[in-house]
């Protein structure tokens, strides 16, 4: 029993204590990124401890050295988290190496890296983690971790094969649906969502090419003559190009009646798979036709190098979606006839259709598409200038950066530049608010919705297209403090990263990672993150609180530790805009 005793406390000190007898117990009151920082951009820990004297110190990882010594800033509310913030700035740190904060009176910080290439594990794996949500095929993440497999699900001759039509979608018969990826901590798959999902990482590879275009992502197509980032985004393409009728337009989406329970997906136990549709003529969804016209015409560019034929197919069925979407601009999907999977309901397709009109032009050049564009896009201004992130509901900020990137002859000029002016305001205000927002973040109270922390990243985005159009130091910068914000420096103290970080989250709402055998989750997952209007009994059982702390490390909580694709996207994006140029 002494013995015992003896063992239990070592073991505790290990993982809560010094690594060695020189440096100060592991305190989570200092919040940093646990990932790391670049050398040259500003470097930032946030302190919540009410004991804290006021000195800190960077010390080597190795041999617990000290590397620099400073003074925490005064204290400050912030009233997002109801906690007393300190701030401990040691960007004057520029030296590669590993290292953790020594803060006086409270203990040391998780261990982080500096480096130019610091982000580039977390590409890969943010990356990766696409290939992990493959649907219709089996997946391995090994050799870099093993055990993360299933055998191929949905397929034909399993017991839900992908699908059949149901009575929503006016037709009947069975369909081939494979392909495409599990959308989020389910099995269904979902238009609207690839939609933003599809295009942020289209956007990716052609913002990104020499960084990104090299990078190896250890998925099947691996050592082909197309990039990886390719590879997994055509997985997805060739599904949702199975999702448009013959008359151009696009169903919604492609899952169960309801959701099925946390089993793997080849044993899905959600019932028969189904193309869902409206319910009533036409059947298809016009933000879905929207969204996909979008995603096929970007796509019709960055094949056009590797495969041309893929290019010209997915043109044509951009161009047959544009016509379907120009007599039925607006019918909306709703959940009807008893289907209780995602809805993604939108009732205002403009935004869609007006990227898709962006997209087409960038892609073709064609007037049709020009003249929509400029009679249609002050709409769109209004989320711009009001600060918002895009998102799925809210493309039309995308369809304003494609038109002024087209790089088109006959594009508007007095547009472009309007479309400059209110990106650079925008991106102005967004830094500001992040300047003064205690935890450096863009968030504002109202952000701290369903996926918030996608609406960080994505954040993250717009500051780097920003940054495209009038290069800032600052805009880039703020593109970084919401990355340091997803990956520890935060109110909980947790990288918001499937196994990246010393103390990542461990709960998703994600099923693979419930029913596997694996004592961590998935690798390479976005949480969805604080959700200040709940939505599930995790969340709602809660006393009240501030915004930013309404999340639960939670399984059960769907609302706020949920997984999904058009998180992933985002991060994926802003990573890659802080990796080094010219790739690794």
């Amino acid at each position: 029993m002494l013995l015992a005793s003896v063992l239990a406390l070592l073991a505790a000190s290990c993982e809560n204590g010094p690594a060695r007898s020189g440096r100060p117990p592991l305190s989570d009151a200092v919040k940093l990124d646990q990932v790391g920082y670049l050398p040259a951009r500003p470097k930032l820990a946030i302190v919540t401890a009410a004991q804290a004297t006021g000195a800190f110190s960077v010390r080597r990882s190795a041999d617990d050295t000290e590397a620099l010594r400073g003074t925490l800033s005064p204290p400050v509310s912030d009233p997002d988290t109801g906690e007393t913030v300190r701030i401990a700035d040691f960007s004057v740190l520029r030296e590669a190496g590993s290292y953790y904060i020594d803060v006086g009176g409270v203990g040391a910080s998780h261990e982080f890296d500096v480096s130019p290439t610091v982000y580039s594990r977390l590409f890969y794996l943010a990356m990766r983690a696409f290939y992990g949500q493959r649907c219709g095929t089996a997946v391995d993440l090994a050799p870099t971790f093993s055990g993360y497999s299933h055998p191929a699900c949905h397929v034909a001759g399993a017991a839900n094969p992908d699908a059949t039509m149901h009575a929503s979608s006016g037709g009947s018969g069975a369909v081939e649906g494979s392909q495409g990826w599990h959308d989020a901590g389910d099995y269904g798959k979902y238009v609207v969502n690839s939609g933003i999902t599809t295009g942020e990482l289209i956007w990716t590879y052609e913002a990104f090419a020499d960084r990104v275009g090299a990078v190896r992502l250890d998925i099947p197509e691996s050592g082909n003559p197309v990039p990886d980032i390719l590879d997994e985004i055509r997985w997805n393409l060739d599904w949702m190009l199975k999702m448009q009728d013959r008359d151009g337009g696009v169903f919604a989406k492609l899952t169960s009646e309801g959701f099925g329970g946390f089993v793997m997906p080849q044993v899905d136990n959600g019932g028969p798979r189904y193309v869902i549709g409206t319910g009533s003529p036409p059947y298809k969804s016009s933000c879905a036709t929207g969204d996909f016209a979008a995603v096929m015409a970007a796509a019709s560019r960055v094949f056009r190098p590797f495969d041309p034929e893929f290019s010209r197919l997915t043109l044509m069925a951009a161009e047959r979606a544009w016509r379907w979407l120009s007599q039925h601009p607006n019918v909306v999907f709703r959940n009807c006839c008893g289907i209780q999977t995602g809805e993604y309901g939108d009732g205002n397709c403009a935004d869609e259709r007006l990227w898709a009109a962006a997209e087409l032009f960038r892609t073709t050049g064609e007037a049709e598409y020009n003249g929509y564009f400029v009679a249609n896009h002050a709409a769109s201004r209004a989320a711009l200038l009001g600060g918002d992130a895009p998102g799925w509901p809210q493309v039309g900020i995308l369809a304003l950066v494609t038109y002024y990137f087209s790089g088109q002859p006959s594009a508007d000029e007095a547009v472009r530049s309007q479309i400059r002016a209110d990106t650079v305001a925008a991106a102005e205000a967004i830094v500001a608010r992040t300047a003064a927002n205690p935890y450096r973040v863009s968030l504002r109270s109202t952000d701290y919705n369903w996926g918030s922390n996608g609406a960080a990243a994505n954040y993250g985005v717009l500051l780097a297209l920003a940054h495209a159009m009038q290069p800032r130091a600052a805009y880039l910068d703020t593109a970084a403090d919401n990355l340091h914000y997803l990956l520890g420096r935060n109110s909980f103290g947790l990288s918001w990263v499937t196994q990246v970080g010393d103390r990542p989250f461990r709960n998703p709402h994600h099923r693979p990672s419930g029913a596997d055998t694996n004592a961590e989750p998935w690798p390479g997952l976005l949480s969805g993150g604080p959700n200040r209007y709940g939505g599930d009994p995790v969340i709602d059982s809660m006393p009240a609180t501030p915004p930013a702390r309404r999340y639960r490390d939670d399984q059960a909580s769907y609302a706020s530790n949920e997984i999904a694709i058009n998180w992933n996207a985002p991060l994926v994006f802003l990573v890659a805009s802080l990796l080094p140029e010219g790739g690794r």
